[in-house]
């Protein structure tokens, strides 16, 4: 039975998922503030978290870095806030995706479905060597790519950015994360190097770079890889 930490102060919303998520063969814990949040998610690991950003004692982003120190559990945030910079701050510091409210239940539950889906895919991913598509061929191994019988030469640069989008399939990678971990922290503001080196990667894997297969922008986001 899958474990959802709930983390919420709004007693008739908890009570609300609760019983939803319990309907539908889930276990279900509930925090109503960040510290026992992350006491309980540092216990019991649980396989999905919803979080509200307006926790009574922190703000919700600093629980979701908190807890991207030691742990890839994905983190669903449930949020008054519409504006499209806390949307941003969330995703960048490791949401895997934002449901503003008040928001439907059946569209909550398969936001969750989907997120819990993509962690198994992530972790068979890594645990993969080879990543195979229609396109091309990664040897995560031997770092190699192949289209068809060609060999694709790569910089190191343009491995490690594609390296890090294979390891998380279907998985939006925030901009300033792709740019801290591939350039490093002083270079986090720096997109247009993302958008260069993106640009190459294409012309090299895909087969119409305008109009991408596997390499996907998400406007003002991120990338995704698309297997």
């Amino acid at each position: 039975m899958p474990r959802v930490l709930v983390v919420e102060d709004d007693a008739q919303l908890v009570r609300a998922l609760r019983i939803n998520l319990q309907a539908r063969a889930y276990e279900v814990e509930e925090a109503l503030d960040g510290v026992t949040a992350l006491r309980l998610a540092a216990a019991h690991k649980p396989d999905a978290i919803l979080l509200d950003l307006g926790l009574p004692d922190m703000d919700g982003v600093e629980v979701i870095k908190a807890i991207r120190g030691w742990s890839q559990t994905p983190i669903l945030v449930l949020s008054a806030r519409h504006l499209s910079e806390d949307k941003v701050r969330a995703l960048d510091a490791g949401a895997d995706d934002y449901v503003t409210k008040p928001f439907s239940m059946d569209e909550l539950l398969a936001r969750l479905r989907a997120a819990t889906r993509r962690r198994q895919e992530t972790a068979e991913a890594k645990a993969q060597t080879v990543v195979t598509t229609d396109g091309f061929t990664i040897d995560l191994v031997a770092k190699k790519v192949r289209r068809g019988a060609d060999a694709v030469r790569l910089t190191p640069t343009e491995w490690h950015l594609l390296e890090m989008l294979v390891s998380s399939p279907g998985r939006l990678v925030s901009q300033r994360l792709l740019l801290r971990e591939v350039w490093g922290p002083t270079y986090v503001e720096n997109t247009n190097y993302l958008r260069v080196y993106m640009a190459q990667l294409r012309r090299k894997l895909e087969a119409d770079p305008a109009h991408p297969r596997y390499l996907i922008t998400e406007p003002g986001m991120g990338y995704r890889f698309e297997p």
